[in-house]
């Protein structure tokens, strides 16, 4: 019996391990693939949407708009037509957390150099200090290449629009001060029906990772 068993052990390994094989394949094969969310203003903390917007529960995208870039270039959403972009909000006298999510946005800029499809976009929410020139200053010093990453100001009551009712990334905590505009450490994903398909923690290297995998999941998967 001992010398039956050890005959066939080795093919009762085989069988196993293909076994296995197999069921994971159609493990595999019956779960549905994974895709990223549409995010709708009723899906968003409401501290970040404004109450116009918060019980809005499709066809959300982002608005149009006109800014300025650092190279004093208007800057509109056409120049991010059939594009998938990455958008933040800061500004170039912040001394918290602002430093962390640019130099991360130079990480991801670096990152998507192999892409011809993604950009990068960031909205200072003091416009009244960050003029084209600071804008310029700080994009030489953060490494930004122009033609993958626009550094935007503009009208703030634009931007703070933008911020509450498009990319839901801000919060109303202020006084209509230079510094009212509490913005979020969010990068937001947007494809290229401008809809936004995640958020994530700028300061964070494991969701900005997250943010990679997401991207190339967009990437394959959209339309």
């Amino acid at each position: 019996m001992r010398s039956f068993f050890g005959k066939y052990k080795f093919f009762g390994i085989v069988l196993f391990l293909l076994s296995t094989v197999i069921v994971y394949l159609f493990y595999n094969a019956l779960q549905p693939p994974k895709k990223l969310p549409v995010y709708q203003p009723s899906m968003v903390n409401p501290e970040l949407v404004d109450t116009t917007l918060q019980y809005k529960r499709k066809y959300h995208r982002i608005a149009d708009f006109t800014l300025i870039n650092q190279n004093g270039t208007t800057i509109t959403e056409k120049d991010y037509g059939n594009k998938f972009y990455i958008a933040d909000f800061f500004f170039t006298t912040c001394p918290g957390i602002c430093p962390i999510m640019t130099k991360n946005m130079a990480d991801i800029q670096e990152h998507i150099r192999q892409y011809d499809d993604v950009l990068l976009l960031s909205h200072s929410v003091t416009p009244e200090i960050d003029s084209v020139a600071q804008l310029k200053k700080y994009a030489l010093e953060k490494g930004v290449d122009d033609s993958l990453w626009n550094l935007v100001t503009g009208d703030k009551k634009q931007i703070y629009e933008l911020a509450r009712k498009s990319y839901m990334a801000v919060k109303t905590d202020g006084d209509g001060g230079p510094f009212d505009m509490i913005h979020t450490e969010n990068f937001i994903l947007v494809d290229k029906q401008r809809q936004v398909r995640g958020f994530y923690d700028g300061t964070d290297e494991k969701e900005v990772r997250r943010l990679m995998e997401d991207l190339e999941l967009l990437r394959n998967t959209a339309p």
